[in-house]
């Protein structure tokens, strides 16, 4: 995700402090990994730079100045670059899954655990999933189906490689 982005597109319902860009992001997009107020003030500050946004105003206050921020039209043309470019599919060519897997089968380790220790993890976290799913608004539910469609597909191919462990250990050792 490209939180500037994200930032831009919050700011273009009007202008806003970092506190309350941090807590906007934190409410939609960040419920799992909330961003730092660090991440928001240095990011802020590169979109300060390269003319995305500007100050929209100063509040002195019993700490730190605040500054107020609003995107410039450089961050609406910008946003719209980025909401228009599609994201590049991730075909996972390379997981750590499957690298744990062949390096099992190579070292002479049972494969079939790792595939069966990934499995219950991955059933832990999709009962996890729908249950945070069936208690959450539509934004949280859509979140919560793609998360568990990736991990369906994961479990999937959980399935298709135990079915050829034999195979794909003879083809490991040859």
């Amino acid at each position: 995700m490209s939180i500037g982005h994200t930032l831009l597109g919050l700011l273009e319902s009007g202008p806003r402090h970092g506190y309350d860009l941090k807590r906007a992001f934190d409410e939609k997009f960040g419920q799992d990994r909330p961003l730092h107020y660090g991440q928001v003030y240095s990011t802020m500050s590169r979109l300060l730079k390269n003319g995305l946004v500007e100050v929209d105003g100063i509040e002195a206050g019993g700490g730190p100045e605040r500054k107020r921020y609003a995107i410039t039209e450089a961050g609406i043309t910008d946003v719209e670059r980025w909401l228009g470019t599609p994201e590049k599919p991730e075909p996972y060519l390379q997981s750590t899954l499957y690298t744990k897997v062949v390096l099992a089968l190579l070292t002479r380790r049972d494969a079939a655990d790792i595939l069966d220790t990934q499995r219950s993890e991955h059933l832990r976290l999709m009962r996890a999933l729908t249950e945070r799913k069936r208690k959450g608004d539509l934004a949280d539910q859509l979140i919560c189906d793609h998360a568990l469609f990736h991990l369906e597909a994961d479990l999937r191919w959980l399935e298709l490689t135990a079915a050829r462990l034999d195979k794909l250990a003879k083809e490991v050792h040859a």
